[in-house]
């Protein structure tokens, strides 16, 4: 059965593949493909995608750890019938497999895959391009961290495509990150699709619930500053110069106490 399967399915064809995610607020998809909040993610329009490349599919990778499909009843098929559609479903089911399956270490990227045909794309060196129309972006979304010449550079450019604009923003709140658009609207990602939040606080635009004016962090006035700062025994004891002698105890304490264990 193992030959059989050898035989029928040969070497999976190598269809042009790109990856995206179907999220823009993972945390690590940012770190790790947009220069560390510093860059910018582009939102696509499959419908538009589609309508201009019908044959493209589009397919949420499933993550598994062990075999994702047991083919073992296709390819007794293919060995014993040994009629051509065996052949075909087995192929087809086993290049789905190899498409749209990963170990489940990958989960956090929420992976979502797109598979066009060679005549879709060309060859520029080493590369494989597929030229997507300005009317398939949906919005652009610039990071956390990226400077004002990107935000302005980004801006433009979602205005050329008549697509949408945010900035990606990290609460203090909360640790959902968030959205705003060029007018410091809040939006949050729910489920497929960028929504505005019910309500925001004034002050940072950060999402908070609809009774409150602003976020907790921005209530605190400078009087409750000075009033937690007086009564920081840290700042009483480096006024009297004695802040390094007294670490530097505790530290012994916690390490005599370590080796007592």
């Amino acid at each position: 059965m193992l030959a059989c399967y050898a035989e029928a399915i040969g070497e999976l064809p190598q269809y042009p593949t790109t990856c995206f995610s179907r999220s823009p607020i993972v945390i690590p998809m940012w770190a790790h493909y947009a220069y560390n909040h510093n860059g910018f993610v582009i939102e696509f329009s499959e419908e538009a995608i589609r309508e201009e490349f019908p044959e493209t599919r589009f397919d949420n990778v499933a993550y598994k750890d062990g075999p994702a499909h047991d083919f073992s009843d296709l390819v007794g098929r293919v060995l014993h019938i040994a009629k051509p559609r065996y052949t075909y479903f087995l192929q087809g089911a086993v290049v789905n497999a190899a498409y749209f399956t990963k170990s489940t270490c990958w989960t956090y990227e929420q992976e979502r895959r797109m598979v066009v045909g060679d005549e879709d794309v060309r060859v520029s060196g080493d590369l494989m391009l597929m030229n997507i129309p300005g009317a398939c972006v949906s919005s652009i979304i610039c990071g956390a961290r990226a400077t004002l010449k990107t935000k302005i550079a980004l801006k433009e450019v979602a205005k050329r495509f008549s697509a949408d604009f945010y900035e990606l923003r990290i609460g203090r709140t909360s640790a959902v990150p968030y959205l705003v658009d060029s007018k410091e609207k809040a939006h949050l990602f729910s489920d497929t699709e960028i929504v505005p939040s019910k309500n925001s606080c004034a002050s940072c635009s950060e999402p908070i619930e609809e009774d409150e004016e602003e976020c907790a962090w921005c209530q605190i006035t400078d009087e409750t500053k000075r009033t937690v700062a007086i009564k920081n025994p840290y700042r009483i004891i480096d006024h009297y110069g004695g802040l390094e002698k007294y670490i530097a105890g505790m530290q012994a304490i916690g390490r005599a106490a370590r080796k007592k264990k």
